[in-house]
């Protein structure tokens, strides 16, 4: 007998039910619901890297199909060859373009300012990104800069807009991740923009000074010394590799352009650990020996942690991959500058991706510091904004090891109690201990979408 479509949907929903009142409908027993349901992990700029799936050994399959943003821009092939003449077996390239940029602005507003004094090229830094004639290139940028004219720099990571009041891009560049067979699939890599323009700043800087005789003031510590303050250990240190080679990559290319004030720019090197004590151990030491300009830290929460001691010091505190939200209105007494852009405009990119994929519920898992709960706090609240509501988003945060001789995270408990809540999105804000959040995860019997 031919049976409508609509017929054999109202015929199978009414088995359906009397299945589970009766056991009938063929069966000796009603079918028991299914248990599991698969979750898909997402992650962000402190994860999302090459280098994650190391931090899991011999688990690194469970980061397939783990999808993530970070601040990047599409970066010049021609970019990434000249990189690995400094670092040939370079495999991420997160933060090179910002910290390649942080060291550029840097020279060029020594340049602009006719001075090492940190104070003096603190005051052109802004400048140096907004109005002027422009220039993508740092050779020329210096050149102008020398004859005394105002410059707008467009370098490899600030292409749009120039910086705010604030010092920090105005606008920025996110790409969403796919990590494939345990790598990040350049071939699915999406690129999208955030931010506006007229948030630039407009105020002029001080007037450039033309460069005569061809150095520097000896008094203002001249020649032009940058200090290091990255994460060579730690957490963090996943994205070292890529922050030291933008470094010194725009270190060469000032020098081989003829320097700052005529003189050769000089690198110290400076581990943060990823660590507040490693890290104001680094500044102090920086401080002592004239350092008017110190480049980094890695981690927000670390620019945090050390930042007073900058500001006390009169020194300039300038971060390449800082993302905290928070840190736009921090009192810095217009010391603390960065090539990052704020997760304000991270946190609605990576609600986007989550969406796309069109979650019931999402549990959202961050480092419990200032970047971590800090981005939680954006995400949740562009979900919101889209129409997630409270009941469908959950956040959980976990205490990073103090160092690296502290035991491993330690996420068990927060797995099973996302099993239980039914999460098939989890967001994982963190460095590199996240890994202990996957692992802890798959060993709650969290079925993981690859």
């Amino acid at each position: 007998m031919l049976v409508s479509r609509g017929s054999r949907a109202a015929i199978s929903t009414a088995c359906a039910a009397l299945l589970l009142a009766t056991s009938a409908c063929g069966n000796d027993k009603p079918e028991e619901a299914p248990t599991t349901s698969q979750t898909r992990l997402y992650g962000t700029d402190g994860n999302m890297l090459n280098s994650f799936a190391a931090e899991l050994k011999d688990r690194a399959d469970l980061v397939n199909g783990m999808k993530g943003t970070t601040p990047l821009t599409r970066l010049p092939e021609n970019f990434k060859e000249r990189l690995r003449t400094v670092d040939p077996k370079l495999g991420d390239f997160l933060y090179s373009a910002e910290s390649y940029d942080a060291v550029a602005i840097s020279a060029l507003a020594a340049q602009l300012a006719g001075s090492t004094d940190p104070a003096a090229i603190a005051k052109q830094i802004v400048g140096v990104t907004t109005g002027g004639h422009r220039c993508d290139q740092v050779a020329s940028c210096l050149e102008l800069a020398r004859a005394g004219q105002d410059i707008e720099y467009r370098g490899v990571s600030l292409t749009r807009a120039g910086f705010t009041d604030a010092g920090e891009p105005a606008t920025a560049s996110y790409a969403t991740l796919h990590f494939d067979d345990k790598v990040i699939d350049d071939g699915k890599t999406e690129f999208v923009g955030a931010g506006d323009d007229s948030a630039a700043s407009t105020k002029a800087p001080p007037r450039p000074k033309k460069q005569r005789g061809g150095k520097a003031d000896k008094s203002d510590g001249s020649p032009l010394v940058l200090g290091g303050l990255l994460p060579k250990t730690g957490d963090l240190a996943i994205a070292n590799p890529a922050l030291e080679a933008g470094a010194a990559l725009a270190i060469r290319e000032i020098n081989a352009a003829g320097g700052v004030l005529g003189e050769p720019v000089v690198w110290i090197d400076g581990d943060d650990g990823t660590n507040p004590a490693v890290a104001k151990a680094t500044v102090a030491s920086h401080i002592a020996r004239g350092v008017p300009v110190i480049i980094g830290a890695g981690a927000s929460g670390i620019s945090r942690a050390v930042l007073p001691d900058v500001v006390a010091a009169g020194r300039v505190l300038f971060s390449p991959s800082n993302t905290d939200a928070g840190l736009t209105t921090v009192d810095d007494k217009g010391l603390y500058f960065r090539t990052a852009p704020p997760d304000s405009l991270q946190g609605r990119a990576l609600a986007d991706v989550i969406l796309r994929d069109g979650p019931h519920k999402i549990a959202i898992v961050a480092r419990k510091d200032s970047y971590g709960e800090g981005l939680q706090e954006n995400v949740r609240a562009e979900l919101e904004r889209a129409g997630m509501g409270a009941d469908k988003v959950k956040l959980l945060t976990y205490e990073p090891p103090a160092d690296a001789k502290a035991p491993p995270v330690d996420f068990s408990a927060g797995a099973r109690e996302i099993k239980d809540y039914g999460a098939d999105a989890v967001l994982i804000i963190g460095f590199g201990e996240s890994a202990h959040v996957v692992t802890a995860l798959a060993d709650a019997g969290v079925q993981i979408r690859h």
